[in-house]
């Protein structure tokens, strides 16, 4: 019988502690090897037996999460999945979590309709299971246990039907489409901070909760000499502009004559996820075609292979990180599998690669 993941749940509130609880092992493969109600306790707990992953709070007394989290990667790394509620400061201070070593950042479950519950259960779950395997040394695993490949539910037919491949676009110009999750804040952070301001224009899809993806695009935008914000429906995708897409909605490129566009939309999770890289990509696979490059980096799961392939199909340049910078070789491993990337980099190669493309 497969080994369980082993999760400590550390929250204040008891209300909490037992929703999170019943949400993990509704899932076969997890399993709640305890809780604490703050980080003192968590500590007690982790010295007589060490979880595989930690699902952490923010504010808590006695000491905050992010000093926890401190603490615990500067002496015993381990996975930590942050869940945070959805408040400016919140969400401002669970970004700071990511660059202090944490796997994912997932938004308080819903449990108010049936529907976000399910789709809160379905986002902790993966984001457990994704951090599970996350390497924090920078050692990659090469490949995630058959038992934890997640089946998606939909895929991006049922946002966007797939375009044609008779036709080809000429006139336009280039943008860049790109999509990551597990380690993918990092990696995009250093890949953008590389890149200069007169970039083609740049897509992206993160997997992050709602909420969390402003203040993503904010700290980016800060450390970038590209203009980086939260897109909104309508938004322009122009030279030396990213624009990332919102939590909670899927985003897709339009086009009007030669100008690029997003349109911002609800739907159904796609492979799992929302926003979801495959429908990103095939709607560049249909408005950019030859125009596009695509980019996949890491991640757990599947989501943006298949997508990748289409705009590969279409003509576009095509990328996928490597496994030896991938917090998680599992996305660009499925695009790999397919054949669907032209090239496969470390993330520090990405930068210099592009540029040449673009500028030489």
């Amino acid at each position: 019988m497969e080994k369980k993941i082993q999760v400590l749940v550390v929250d204040d509130s008891a209300v909490v502690r037992q929703s999170l609880t019943t949400i993990l092992e509704s899932d076969p493969q997890i399993e709640v090897m305890g809780t604490a109600a703050d980080p003192l306790i968590a500590v007690k707990k982790i010295m007589k037996q060490i979880p595989d992953v930690i699902t952490l709070d923010i504010e808590m007394p006695r000491m905050d999460g992010l000093t926890f989290l401190r603490k615990i990667m500067s002496q015993h790394p381990i996975p930590v999945v942050v869940i945070s509620s959805l408040t400016q400061e919140g969400t401002e201070v669970a970004m700071k979590a990511l660059e202090y070593g944490a796997s994912e950042i997932i938004g308080k479950p819903a449990m108010n309709a049936a529907q976000f519950f399910n789709e809160s259960k379905i986002m902790l779950c993966d984001a457990v299971k994704a951090a599970s395997q996350a390497k924090l040394s920078r050692l990659k695993i090469s490949s995630p246990p058959t038992a934890m490949v997640v089946k998606p539910k939909h895929n991006a037919d049922i946002m966007l039907e797939r375009a044609s491949l008779k036709s080809r676009i000429v006139d336009t110009e280039k943008i860049i489409a790109l999509g990551a999750s597990t380690g993918g804040t990092e990696a995009i952070r250093l890949l953008l901070k590389s890149l200069p301001a007169r970039m083609p224009g740049i897509a992206i899809v993160q997997h992050m909760p709602a909420g969390f993806t402003k203040s993503f695009a904010n700290s980016l935008n800060a450390n970038s000499e590209l203009e980086v914000k939260e897109a909104e429906d309508g938004d322009r995708l122009y030279q030396g502009r990213v624009l990332i897409a919102p939590g909670g909605f899927h985003m897709l490129l339009k086009r009007s004559g030669k100008e690029y566009s997003v349109e911002i939309k609800k739907g159904p999770l796609v492979n799992r996820h929302r926003p979801s890289v495959d429908v990103l990509f095939r709607s560049a696979a249909r408005y950019a075609a030859q125009n596009a490059t695509g980019i996949l980096l890491t991640g757990m799961g599947a989501d943006g292979a298949k997508g990748l392939l289409e705009l590969k199909e279409a003509g576009a340049d095509t990328l996928a990180q490597d496994q030896a910078s991938s917090v998680v070789y599992g996305m660009p491993r499925e695009a790999a599998k397919l054949g669907a990337a032209n090239h496969i980099l470390g993330i520090s190669e990405m930068a210099p690669f592009l540029i040449r493309q673009f500028f030489e």
